[in-house]
């Protein structure tokens, strides 16, 4: 057995990781799109092609419908992958919709095409539910079979798999664990055995069983569950997204938003906040509906602030975190209980058209009152927010707030460092002067930090040997590998490669 990275080793974007659990069987861990700095000097045609052999591969196992996770699946289609596609309930709802937004944006405009490609992803996705053990398919092998795959040892060589584990397994079975990141995010625990008679009779112990984390996400958050530690792990391979950081607490966070936002406003100008669609446009909806309800009869500026939401993909999953409300966590429950409505209150208004949103470009450029935009896409290198950001961004009365990490090379990293020193950016290869003032507020991340990664391997009973490092900067992975050593020093942790 051996675990190869196709992505999200150099960074945080293009998670795909290939386990092969013997010579003839192979699963993948999502398929995602590098973006960012990790494009730079790459042509769409560079960046995109599956380029190792999927011959072996008996499943792709999806962790969440990020596109970082899930934007390489056309292109693993487009190879001739024939093989199921495994996701939770929810982001097997949510995957299609992902997938065609991709398509539209990164490969074809052809309606027929992306119906066809739409058509063969539904015929592969297989629903499972959480906590639920499904058993994955594998090639046939023989436990005395010495051959070697030459493919993964190509691969082995050129991206330095240095986990080398017994390959004689022959069956393996899986379940998804709420990974508390978005909606439908799970973390993947797989158990590999030697032979059939294993599998039915194994309850508690495996002969290896490999956790993979996806993305986490952070503890206490709005809506979705904290995520819970696996009971065992011999071989983790974690995100590290916030390796190096701790983010502010719940009542910080939403305090920081309320008086940056109040700051912002005063000018009655405009403030833009760069969102992922899926995720982080929820929970910020969800904060903004409690800062309304607690101060509008306080304060002027939240009885008449208007919350635009310019995003139609961002409008369909605020739908889809409706219909599985029962996903949410206890808090979110009881405001339903109360007859509010989080998602959908009376000072939201959503942006569907084209032309709907250069209309509404144009009347908040030339109006006096305040508001808030809420545009994907979260780091700002593409989406309606640049459209936004070309406009407004050398404006002193508009204002725009980080609340997502901005990954390196991205347009949003730019304005972050380049924005308080009276800089620039550049929007579609255009030259824009930052003048608006320039916010973060870290704790809105939907990623796990550094305390929270700590405990997650804190949490479990029976601990790894060794943790796997993926899905962060330099800086990130080696302050928590770190952390990691000082709490189990006899196990082995590396930083992928």
């Amino acid at each position: 057995m051996q675990i190869i990275h196709h992505g999200a080793v150099n960074g945080v974007t293009g998670s795909c990781h290939k386990l092969d659990i013997n010579a003839h069987s192979s699963v993948l861990i999502d398929c995602g799109l590098f973006q960012g700095a990790e494009t730079a000097g790459k042509t769409a045609i560079d960046q995109l092609p599956i380029e190792f052999d999927i011959s072996y591969i008996q499943a792709l196992i999806v962790t969440h419908c990020h596109i970082d996770h899930v934007g390489r699946i056309p292109y693993l289609l487009a190879a001739g992958f024939n093989k199921p596609i495994y996701a939770t309930v929810a982001t097997a709802a949510l995957l299609p919709m992902v997938i065609e937004d991709a398509l539209k944006i990164g490969v074809t405009q052809n309606h027929r095409m992306i119906k066809l490609y739409l058509k063969k992803l539904t015929q592969l996705i297989r629903p499972i539910e959480y906590n639920q053990w499904f058993a994955l398919e594998l090639g046939s092998v023989s436990t005395n079979d010495s051959s070697v795959d030459a493919n993964s040892s190509a691969n082995a060589i050129h991206q330095t798999a240095s986990t080398l584990i017994d390959k004689r397994y022959t069956q393996a079975k899986a379940k998804f664990r709420a990974a508390g990141h978005i909606l439908g995010s799970a973390y993947v625990e797989i158990e590999l055995f030697n032979d059939a008679t294993t599998l039915k009779k194994a309850k508690h112990r495996a002969n290896h069983r490999v956790v993979f984390s996806g993305d986490l996400g952070a503890t206490h958050t709005p809506l979705l569950a904290s995520p819970k530690s696996p009971y065992r792990a011999d071989t983790l391979v974690i995100e590290s997204t916030y390796g190096d950081k701790n983010h502010q607490g719940r009542k910080q966070r939403s305090e920081s938003l309320r008086k940056v936002i109040e700051k912002s406003v005063a000018d009655n100008g405009v403030v833009l906040i760069p969102a992922f669609s899926i995720g982080r446009t929820q929970e910020l909806l969800y904060e903004l509906e409690q800062v309304i309800h607690r101060y509008q009869n306080r304060s002027e500026i939240w009885r008449q602030i208007e919350v635009i939401v310019d995003s139609p993909m961002a409008a369909k999953f605020t739908e889809r975190y409706l219909e599985f409300k029962t996903l949410w966590d206890k808090e979110a429950k009881q405001r339903l209980s109360q007859h509010r409505h989080p998602l959908d209150f009376e000072q939201l208004y959503t942006v569907g058209s084209h032309q709907e949103h250069l209309a509404t470009i144009k009347y908040l450029s030339k109006r006096n009152k305040p508001a808030i935009v809420i545009a994907a896409s979260g780091m700002c290198t593409g989406g309606r927010i640049q459209n936004y950001l070309a406009k407004l961004l050398s404006n002193p009365t508009t204002d725009i707030i980080f609340v997502g990490y901005q990954a390196q090379g991205s347009t949003g990293r730019e304005i972050q460092t380049y924005g308080p020193k009276g800089g620039y950016c550049a929007i579609d290869g255009k030259r824009v002067n930052i003048k608006a003032g320039v916010h973060t507020v870290s704790g809105y991340s939907a990623h796990a930090d550094q305390r929270n990664l700590v405990n997650f391997v804190k949490g479990m009973r029976v601990k790894p040997t060794l943790i796997r490092i993926v899905h962060g900067d330099t800086e990130a992975k080696s302050a928590l590998a770190k952390e990691y050593k000082k709490l189990l020093p006899a196990a082995i942790v590396e930083i992928g490669k």
